[in-house]
């Protein structure tokens, strides 16, 4: 789908200064607006953050104030590279390898030796929900080279979905700089990833995108794919009120196989929303079934 053109050239108007924010009445309808998209609920003690992100948009696309950028933002159809570019600005959050140690101790330690032991067929299918850049796709397709023997044998599939359509190219064409890649062990570096020459930055070999493919999804839809193994969900339902969690969870739920498991991040507070799964770690559970 192409993206919608600029509203209009940029305007002789004055942009909104620095000092500016958005009054209480434009903060409910953003508010609103951004919610009834993406089920994103920004509350009003965020009023100054959500000013500034805003501003950054203005300048970008040369619109003259707050409100002009709001009818603009209205009108545009979900795909639409602005709306991809202003949800970038206000759900950014920090992304790199082998984030939350423990988790990766327990994937690799423990998941992967038991799906090696079981019998055929030799398949895992891993969804990393709210992928931003491709961060933990990667570091499971890792972890997949390094400790699930004769991987090679199996067919793995890693999908990470993002609702950002930018993040989601970028994890398509993937540059780990050094702070992403900070908690990569040495061995893992120099057997996955190679550096790029004149450039800070470290791209992963064929053996791990072989493994991994990733598309742009809204978490409040139900995502068309056939059930996983095993689902990440982490740092992103912080975002979402009780509301949208409930249906996010319930779509999440539903993509994983009787018997696979949900690894959930340490401030997402999802245990009253997983009842029916066994709990086997405050961010570790188990769907009922399967063998």
């Amino acid at each position: 789908m192409k993206s919608s053109p600029n509203p209009t050239k940029p305007s002789s108007a004055p942009l909104a200064t620095a000092s500016e924010q958005i009054d209480d009445a434009q903060m409910a309808r953003y508010a609103e607006l951004i919610y009834n998209k993406t089920g994103i609920r920004i509350p009003p003690i965020k009023k100054t953050l959500l000013s500034n992100r805003i501003r950054r948009r203005l300048r970008e696309t040369g619109i003259a104030d707050f409100e002009k950028y709001y009818e603009h933002l209205r009108g545009l159809k979900p795909a639409d590279k602005e709306w991809d570019a202003f949800l970038q600005e206000i759900t950014t959050h920090e992304t790199y390898l082998f984030r939350d140690e423990t988790q990766w101790d327990w994937f690799r330690g423990e998941y992967l030796p038991q799906m090696a032991a079981r019998a055929a067929p030799q398949s895992l299918r891993i969804w990393s929900a709210a992928c931003s850049t491709g961060d933990e796709a990667y570091t499971i397709a890792t972890c997949v080279a390094a400790g699930l023997a004769n991987f090679e044998r199996w067919k793995v599939t890693i999908l990470g979905t993002d609702i950002g359509v930018g993040a989601v190219e970028a994890a398509r064409a993937p540059l780990f700089g050094e702070r992403a890649m900070r908690l990569v062990p040495e061995s893992f570096r120099k057997s996955y990833f190679a550096r790029m020459p004149n450039a800070n930055a470290w791209q992963p070999k064929p053996t791990l995108s072989r493994m991994t493919q990733f598309k742009q999804h809204n978490l409040m839809q139900p995502l068309a794919e056939p059930p996983f193994d095993l689902v990440f969900v982490k740092n992103v339902l912080i975002y979402f009120d009780a509301a949208s969690k409930r249906t996010v969870m319930g779509h999440v739920l539903n993509a994983i196989r009787p018997g696979g498991y949900l690894v959930a991040g340490a401030a997402e507070g999802v245990s009253d929303l997983v009842k029916d799964l066994e709990r086997i770690q405050p961010w570790l559970y188990r769907k009922p079934g399967g063998k």
